[in-house]
């Protein structure tokens, strides 16, 4: 007698966030064709189906080949009492330390992006005190000891009225590699401005956003034609030689497939030495969003680089291996003009091990070793120069620059942050992305935006009064009506 066979591989368990009420649920990981499923359940709403990828394989060298010993912070700030997600800050539960911490310091904006995650804008005024600045990142430095990449960020942090005092206050700390995001508007009008940045030299960069080289896009993304102000500010950057990353947050039908567009132009600016791609976190003040229409995950995003770029093939990206399921990385080798991909020159005998494209490195320990910690988001960018080095010994079909310094590096980066919709509260446990709090808690990005971020915390408050109701529930004395002692 032959039985019925579901339609799918069923791949793994996990926990998961209901899209309607947001309680903790449980998860399980499908796999059909190509594509992967998040598959939750939901007593009071139901079953919930959501892609998390789109090509089976390279998902699963993530959860099988690109792993690597969690590694820990100094401290904990909290103590696990609700669990995850609803203890962050970092707690014992948490399986990664802090690759990237964010400092906001400051809510107020001279745009109101229709897509801002920290609903950010000219109405909000208020910029954080210079010493509750200083309390944050001293609470990074007590949670990492010394930090490798922290950045300033709001709102936009370039409003600050103490902006240089805090700049000088991170780089006074243990602190490897300072960013500073910003939208680039005051470093496209204030040349002197731009001149102080460019003192501090080496271990500080701009973060710049820079979502598209199109009117559209950037009408939908940022609500205005920034196009003039986003290459004034490239001039300023280009002119003083300070290091620059373009982030482009990217939004399905709107600007995905302008990623190979962008990464063209971006490798011949003198300044910049790579591309963040962003997609969009439905988080915050998010217009005109539609979940189904608009989310984009790490595999597809990987996949139009390989489509689009006259650089990058898909092959190039691989997954970061201290959070594979929301990070991915490529580097290339840039002299001037010219730029050279790394990870087709490998020996596909050292990377390939087995049917199919599942990756491995089981042939050359060693080479393993500098890949894993070439591709760690927890080196801050000359560390990373300096691994590149290293890891060119292994590669002689690749002929690097003499001296290889942090200019010679472009590097390309997934960075998705997962949504109500999408988490999966396995990969949140790995989060190695940050917000720091004055009270000395880092929380990860994605949890913060959800339950800790101003209103939010009321939904968060609601959730831990029915975990502690439910623990009294169960605590509670069982009776069973007045006892009989006629006997």
């Amino acid at each position: 007698m032959s039985r019925k066979v579901r339609p799918y591989l069923f791949y793994d368990t996990t926990s998961a966030l209901c899209g309607t009420c947001q309680r903790v649920i449980e998860a399980k990981i499908l796999i059909k064709g190509d594509n992967v499923f998040l598959e939750k359940w939901c007593a009071a709403h139901g079953t919930q189906r959501v892609l998390i990828a789109d090509d089976a394989d390279y998902y699963r060298a993530c959860r099988e080949v690109y792993v690597k010993a969690p590694e820990m912070p100094e401290r904990f700030n909290t103590a696990m009492k609700y669990g995850c997600p609803l203890d962050c800050g970092l707690c014992p539960d948490h399986m990664q330390h802090s690759c990237l911490t964010l400092v906001e310091i400051t809510d107020n904006c001279n745009l109101r992006c229709p897509v801002c995650f920290a609903d950010s804008g000219p109405h909000r005024t208020q910029h954080k005190p210079f010493e509750i600045i200083e309390r944050m990142l001293d609470a990074v430095v007590r949670n990492e000891g010394t930090a490798d990449v922290v950045q300033l960020s709001g709102g936009e942090p370039t409003l600050h009225p103490d902006f240089f005092r805090i700049v000088a206050a991170a780089r006074a700390r243990p602190i490897r590699h300072l960013m500073v995001n910003t939208n680039g508007i005051r470093i496209a009008t204030d040349r002197d401005f731009v001149a102080r940045l460019a003192e501090y030299g080496h271990g500080f960069e701009v973060y710049l956003q820079f979502d598209s080289l199109r009117e559209s896009a950037l009408r939908e993304l940022r609500g205005g034609d920034l196009r003039e102000s986003h290459i004034r500010a490239l001039g300023h950057l280009n002119e003083f030689g300070i290091s620059t990353t373009l982030v482009m947050t990217v939004k399905k039908g709107v600007n995905d497939d302008q990623i190979g567009e962008l990464i063209d132009f971006a490798h011949r600016q003198p300044c910049v030495r790579g591309v963040t791609l962003q997609p969009i976190q439905n988080a915050g003040r998010v217009e005109n969003y539609d979940a189904a229409e608009h989310r984009l995950t790490v595999s597809e995003l990987r996949r139009r680089i390989g489509e689009q770029s006259s650089v990058f093939s898909k092959a190039d990206i691989l997954p970061v291996p201290c959070n594979p399921d929301t990070l991915a990385m490529g580097y290339a080798l840039k002299s001037g003009d010219h730029i050279q991909p790394l990870t087709r020159f490998v020996d596909p005998a050292i990377l390939i091990g087995g049917a199919g494209n599942t990756i491995s490195f089981e042939h050359d320990p060693e080479l393993k070793a500098r890949l894993f910690n070439l591709f760690s988001t927890d080196k801050a960018p000359q560390g990373q120069a300096n691994c590149l080095s290293e890891l060119l010994c292994c590669l002689p079909n690749i002929k690097a620059p003499v001296n290889l310094k942090y200019d010679n590096v472009f590097r390309l980066l997934i960075v998705q942050f997962m949504d109500v919709l999408s988490m999966d509260i396995r990969a949140l446990k790995k989060s190695c992305i940050h917000i720091a709090q004055p009270d000395g808690r880092l929380i990860p990005f994605e949890s913060f935006n959800l339950f800790y971020r101003d209103d939010k915390v009321r939904t968060l408050a609601a959730l831990r009064e029915e975990v502690d109701n439910g623990i009294r529930a169960r605590l509670a004395p069982v009776t069973t009506g007045p006892r009989d002692t006629s006997l």
